[in-house]
């Protein structure tokens, strides 16, 4: 069964995406810890993130920073963390998040409430800075 990042890639599952390329698929979370918080994962569907092959996995950490240098500049922030759990979704995943301290980046801490709206526009303000 396809997992729900799968099935967001394939468009079963609407998504404020980001950025695509042949291997790689970016989009906003839901549930974010700030705004402009992105995930980034391989349209290959594999569990943990170090079985993915090195070429995949080097060009993964590649397109995060794109993807990240343009959250950079659309979301006011210091900087943009980056943090594997892996324990979420049985599918791969960087999570790209703009943060002002490491408090920022505290995944028990409750997430944001945004509207469909604002999910559209932090996704465009990013998409125009790739």
């Amino acid at each position: 069964m396809p997992t729900l990042f799968s099935r967001i890639i394939t468009g079963e599952i609407p998504c404020y995406k980001i950025a695509e390329d042949k291997d790689f698929f970016a989009f906003l979370d839901i549930n974010p810890l700030t705004k402009g918080h992105t995930l980034v994962v391989p349209k290959k569907e594999t569990d943990y993130i170090f079985d993915i092959g090195d070429d995949l996995l080097a060009g993964m950490i590649v397109f995060s920073k794109r993807v990240a240098l343009a959250v950079e500049k659309a979301v006011p922030c210091k900087r943009v963390g980056i943090a594997v759990l892996g324990l979420e979704v049985p599918h791969a995943h960087i999570h790209l998040i703009p943060i002002h301290d490491l408090g920022d980046i505290n995944f028990g801490k409750p997430k944001l409430k945004l509207t469909p709206e604002e999910f559209m526009e932090i996704a465009e303000k990013i998409r125009k800075n790739l």
